[in-house]
């Protein structure tokens, strides 16, 4: 088994074989193809200056040129940012964007593994990182990623069940992240980040896992209410203890809460009746 650092070396090693082959080839283009270029060459210096409007070209910053001549990548791969120049008969060029490009991925009806249907969305960001393999090994980059990114989302949900879906939503989008980015490694495409914009479930789903939470909170209640009155009967329990080893303590409690009611400024005051003068009664 290869390691991480093993599996990124390889795969920059043959992106750099396959760049060099579409910069480098092999063949040339031959005796006709250069009777062609040497023409284009004196139409340009016997139409000057007015041709050489046609053959400066310009690509900002954050642009990159190819430059096919005679239907072939220019040796030196991709030009700019700044001036180059071009043919006007054997030359044609493409700018690529080399900024980072941000897409929604719509929202995916998905059967999770557990049978249960949701509508999940997300956001991409990914950038041009190879000009030449974006434009000489697809045809369109950008609409390729977005839907490779479509059919990874709903291919990676598939594999997880609804509780998963809610709780690993960083894993799953991590996951994503590097399905997309080694599937587009031959396009020349970085995928930079993925994310998990929201997750819709049905209206009768989204009822029943309420009703199911609510009767789990109500039945948290309840033991916890019971564990409440059963320490409060081991409490009272120690406390007749205490009391009946010694008979002045009952008192004691009776004038503490005596004090407790004249606080609260009450009317009705209670006055305590001693249990010894009813002993008598309680005797005959």
């Amino acid at each position: 088994m290869l390691s991480d650092n093993e599996e990124l070396a390889m795969k920059e090693s043959r992106r750099r074989e396959r760049q060099e082959a579409l910069e480098n080839p092999e063949t040339d283009i031959g005796l006709c193809g250069w009777l062609l270029v040497l023409l284009s060459i004196l139409l340009m210096l016997a139409t000057l200056p007015i041709s050489i409007w046609m053959c400066i070209k310009i690509v900002k910053e954050y642009e990159r040129a190819i430059i096919f001549r005679l239907g072939r990548i220019l040796r030196g791969g991709a030009k700019g940012p700044g001036l180059f120049f071009i043919l006007p008969c054997t030359d044609s060029f493409i700018n690529v964007d080399m900024r980072t490009i941000t897409f929604d991925i719509p929202p995916q009806e998905v059967l999770t593994k557990d049978s249960v249907t949701v509508s999940v969305d997300g956001v991409v960001y990914y950038r041009v990182q190879n000009a030449t393999l974006a434009v000489a090994n697809i045809t369109n980059a950008d609409a390729a990623t977005r839907l490779l990114a479509q059919t990874t989302l709903r291919n990676v949900l598939g594999t997880k069940n609804l509780a998963e879906i809610l709780s690993d939503r960083e894993e799953i989008a991590h996951s994503m992240q590097s399905t997309l980015d080694d599937a587009t490694d031959d396009w020349g495409i970085k995928v930079e980040r993925v994310e998990i914009k929201d997750v819709k479930l049905p209206l009768q789903l989204q009822r029943a896992m309420a009703a199911e939470a609510e009767a789990s909170r109500e039945a948290r209640a309840k033991v916890i209410a019971a564990e409440g009155e059963m320490n409060a009967s081991r409490a009272l329990k120690e406390a007749s203890l205490v009391i009946a080893e010694s008979p002045s303590a009952l008192q004691l409690r009776y004038l503490q809460t005596l004090n407790t009611i004249a606080a609260e400024k009450n009317s009705t005051i209670i006055f305590p009746l001693p249990l010894e003068m009813m002993q008598g009664f309680i005797k005959h």
